[in-house]
């Protein structure tokens, strides 16, 4: 979809959906607070090119901080046409195939599946033209952000955190905070129930270090894949090769032998040591502007920087919304709660999958529905893979417009709290700010 960052880029300017800051600025607070006041405008404002950083490399911020923009990165006119690709692909996929002539229609299906998955090659990539090792391998070198004056330090925001389960050999993408300790340390947040944290486990079981690899930039659709819900054991990359319609290609480390994309801007490349005493991490100014604390999370340490000659450095901005977070969740409405619907409420069709709150749904009851009809998704739907952190869910009529504030202020005067309310309790995230045991407390459904 696109070669690199700075075609994606160049995409952007012809849109009209970038501004080009020439003006000295710096990554320490004023990129942020730049940053900051341009998402809050009416359509999440532009993205920003901050070209004077007082670094060898250009800032872009704001990159994904509108439904335009977060539509051109994954490469569709408007959201709206990724669940329209995905029902066509889940009605292909189950249909019934009871005949030779049936399974023969199914081939041009898989052979374009099989045009997704991610390819090795051999030699370097884009990203290793300019390779530094040892202590020219410096972090100071990087326009990271400092976004807040109660934050920790600075943050590395967009990172694509690489890891291999030692154990199966299977591939992780992950998107984890990072705070620059110094030039060859940083924190790695991986939360205790994400796929990282049980590679760093099983690494720490077998007694052997961890190589990690971080990749910043490429083509967006990258990006967006290391946010993405995915099951364990499902590589991004695949995710990526779909949305963008051709293979990512990746190429092995310098000093590790982790695999990532050929064409990403920078790649931090290092390890993990499960056996070292971790590191006090924080504080970071998080969504909604609050304050989370300081916990001790394990080293990174640097091997290697590489990047492209002409690098662009992608960061964003957490905090009160709305920022671009937002358009990056609206996305992942779009592209996963069909198949979690289908997966687990079979009865539900994809095309009601539209809700940030949870899946509306349309039942086979005969007229008058049933009340309390939506009682049973409840459980099911909480528990969805990263579903599970879901605080609220509310289960909504069919033709509930969700993002009608109105609507559903109607809606919510109607609810009886005796019989339509169910309280529990479960796994939250660790930055939950409102619950006194850290991942775990109450939900209302």
């Amino acid at each position: 979809m696109y070669r690199n960052l700075s075609e994606f880029i160049a995409r952007l300017e012809r849109e009209g959906e970038l501004q080009r800051v020439s003006v000295p600025v710096d990554p320490v607070y004023e990129i942020a607070e730049i940053t900051d006041r341009i998402s809050k405008t009416p359509g999440g404002g532009k993205a920003l090119l901050f070209e004077n950083t007082g670094t060898a490399f250009p800032v872009l911020t704001n990159l994904f901080g509108s439904e335009r923009r977060m539509a051109l990165a994954l490469g569709v006119g408007a959201l709206d046409e990724l669940s329209e690709r995905i029902d066509v692909l889940l009605k292909q996929a189950a249909a019934p195939r009871n005949s030779l002539s049936d399974k023969l229609r199914a081939l041009p299906m898989l052979a374009e599946m099989a045009r997704w998955f991610p390819r090795t090659v051999s030699g370097r990539g884009a990203c290793q033209q300019v390779v530094l090792t040892g202590a020219e391998a410096a972090l100071s070198a990087l326009p990271v952000l400092k976004c807040w004056p109660a934050d920790g330090g600075r943050f590395v925001t967009l990172p694509m955190v690489n890891t291999v389960d030692p154990e199966t050999g299977v591939r992780n993408v992950g998107m984890y905070r990072m705070q620059v300790f110094d030039d060859r340390t940083t924190g790695m947040h991986w939360h205790v129930h994400k796929t990282g944290a049980r590679h760093y486990d099983a690494y720490k079981r077998l007694g052997r270090r961890m190589p990690v690899s971080v990749a910043l930039g490429g083509d967006p659709v990258y990006t967006y894949a290391a946010t993405a819900p995915m099951p364990d054991n499902m590589d991004e990359y695949l995710l990526a090769g779909f949305l963008s319609r051709r293979p990512v290609k990746l190429v092995k480390c310098v000093t590790n032998d982790i695999y990532v994309p050929a064409d990403c801007d920078f790649v931090i490349e290092g390890y993990v040591d499960p056996a070292e005493e971790k590191a006090v991490e924080g504080a970071f100014r998080g969504p909604y502007g609050l304050l989370f604390a300081r916990d001790r999370y394990p080293l990174f340490h640097v091997t290697a920087l590489t990047r492209r000659r002409d690098a662009v450095y992608p960061a964003t901005v957490v905090g009160i919304p709305p920022q671009e977070d937002a358009w990056i969740a609206r996305a992942t409405e779009r592209i996963f709660l069909a198949p979690i619907r289908m997966a687990l409420q079979p009865e539900s069709a994809p095309d009601d999958a539209r809700s940030r709150y949870g899946p509306q749904r349309r039942r086979r009851f005969d007229r008058p529905p049933l009340r309390g009809a939506g009682r049973e998704s409840r459980p099911v739907v909480v528990g969805a893979g990263q579903m599970m952190f879901n605080k609220y869910l509310l289960v909504v009529p069919s033709g509930t417009d969700v993002r009608d504030s109105d609507a559903l202020a109607r809606l919510l005067r109607r609810i009886d709290p005796v019989r339509d309310l169910v309280r529990s309790e479960g796994i939250l995230d660790v930055l939950d700010h409102a619950t006194a045991t850290p991942g775990f407390g109450g939900k209302l459904q």
